[in-house]
């Protein structure tokens, strides 16, 4: 395992080029792979990318480039609002008791994974910020310590989260088909039943999966520590985005209004916050909770814990230029979806794995079909918009468990997460790392923990 995972991680150090150009490239391998073996023109390609038009037609809502606006603006407060709620004095505090626990590389590299994995099973993007958090602060305890820690692989380690999301209570395909009306419009027709929790999340195969890539993969990433000390990369506490040096402190004399350092309206707003959270999880239960509540979360305890308006501000403000892969990046992959989903690629690709597929292998093959779209459709969500249908009707011909397909195709999504750095763009702004820093050991993982998954699907 040590072997494999230096042999990728040099390769991705040499290959591996930023992901703004990651995403440039699979740009283009979309179009041309749309183009080869889709049914559009390549003008009609160009305008599904922009977003509005379809031939000679104009669509009535954005399908491509500005797609994801909404939930760009969603990541980014994701990210400055996770990031300033863990920069107060109390989390600070929480997380250097956290962080001061592991008393050996392998024992950090291994909290920092079931943190982020543990947090993932709860909701997505808690995991995605709470790992990335956990990699960070564990790297700069353990380097006060002296004990020396490889950066990158923590910051794998955080990412590890996005690896078992899918099967976890913000799991975008299985909440979906447990309402009759969203798997009859998902499906086309009202005859349908809808398919329990009991046959997705809470079945013997899901949690057979779940359990065992809890004790896989952080196994996996503790053993590809490095043991030559040349090789080891340690954090530089200075140069961790959002860290202030003394220059640059604000200075206290500053003349300040006596609003900007309420801390009555900073719990006010809060308070109100926490209310409607309690209201709103009320209606909904917490297995559908979903970002927006998370962000709300996020947004109140943070103003609670920094006590006043204009330290919050500051903590926001630090955290904003992490933003900035996300907002040039998001763009274009919904223009990725754009060309995917409306050039009939998706749909001939599902009915290929249909056609070949029997009993025994339509699961295995779901899943792995479902990995290679999820490359340049990097959204669980809107990827089973597109698939489910024929991943469902497919296994009603076949008389696969519709439990099972759902779970197959939530496997695959989940799993080349860890070649994919669309999702790792909040942890790289937190991190400070760079995406061919953490993409060599993520794909020794994903290599590593595929017999888990298929496994898995041949027995359960």
């Amino acid at each position: 395992m040590r072997a494999l995972g230096r042999a990728l991680s040099r390769a991705a150090g040499r290959v591996v080029p930023d992901p703004f150009a990651i995403a440039i490239l699979l740009t283009f391998v979309s179009l041309g792979l749309a183009w080869a073996f889709g049914d559009r023109s390549p003008l009609d390609l160009v305008g599904l990318w922009g977003g509005r038009l379809d031939g000679d037609a104009l669509l009535p809502s954005e399908v491509g480039l500005w797609r994801l606006l909404t939930f760009a603006m969603q990541m980014c407060l994701i990210l400055v609002t996770g990031h300033a709620l863990a920069s107060s004095p109390p989390m600070e505090r929480l997380i250097a008791r956290l962080a001061a626990l592991p008393r050996s590389a392998a024992q950090a590299v291994a909290l920092t994974a079931l943190v982020a994995m543990l947090a993932a099973l709860v909701n997505w993007g808690l995991g995605l910020i709470v790992g990335a958090l956990a990699a960070r602060s564990v790297a700069v305890a353990a380097r006060g310590r002296g004990l020396r820690v490889h950066y990158p692989l923590l910051g794998a380690a955080g990412y590890a989260g996005l690896m078992v999301w899918h099967g976890g209570l913000s799991g975008s395909a299985p909440l979906t088909v447990t309402q009759s009306k969203d798997l009859a419009s998902l499906l086309g027709r009202p005859d349908v039943a809808p398919i329990p929790l009991q046959d997705t999340l809470t079945s013997p195969l899901n949690l057979c999966v779940t359990a065992l890539l809890l004790i896989v993969v952080p196994l996996v990433l503790t053993r590809m520590l490095p043991r030559d000390g040349r090789e080891i990369i340690e954090v530089d506490p200075r140069s961790l985005p959002g860290v202030r040096s003394a220059a640059d402190a604000p200075d206290p004399r500053a003349e300040r209004h006596v609003l900007d350092d309420a801390w009555w309206l900073a719990a006010g707003l809060a308070g109100l916050a926490i209310a409607y959270l309690v209201l709103y999880l009320r209606r909904i239960g917490l297995g559908r909770i979903d970002l927006n509540a998370v962000n709300l979360a996020f947004l109140a305890l943070g103003l609670l814990l920094h006590r006043s308006p204009a330290a919050y501000l500051r903590a926001i403000t630090d955290a904003t230029t992490g933003c900035a892969g996300i907002i040039l990046q998001f763009p274009l992959y919904a223009g990725i979806m754009g060309v995917f989903v409306h050039s009939g690629l998706i749909d001939r690709l599902a009915t290929s794995i249909a056609t070949v597929a029997d009993g025994a292998t339509f699961a295995p093959l779901t899943m792995l079909s479902a990995g290679a779209v999820n490359l340049f459709v990097p959204s669980g969500g809107g990827q089973w918009a597109i698939q489910g249908p024929l991943v469902v009707q497919s296994a009603e011909r076949l008389g696969v468990p519709l439990g099972k397909a759902v779970m197959a195709f939530a496997y695959g999504d989940e799993w080349t997460n860890m070649l994919q750095p669309f999702w790792a763009l909040p942890l790289l702004a937190i991190t400070g790392l760079r995406a061919r820093d953490l993409i060599g050991y993520t794909a020794a993982v994903m290599l590593l923990a595929l017999p888990v998954y298929l496994g898995c699907l041949w027995a359960c």
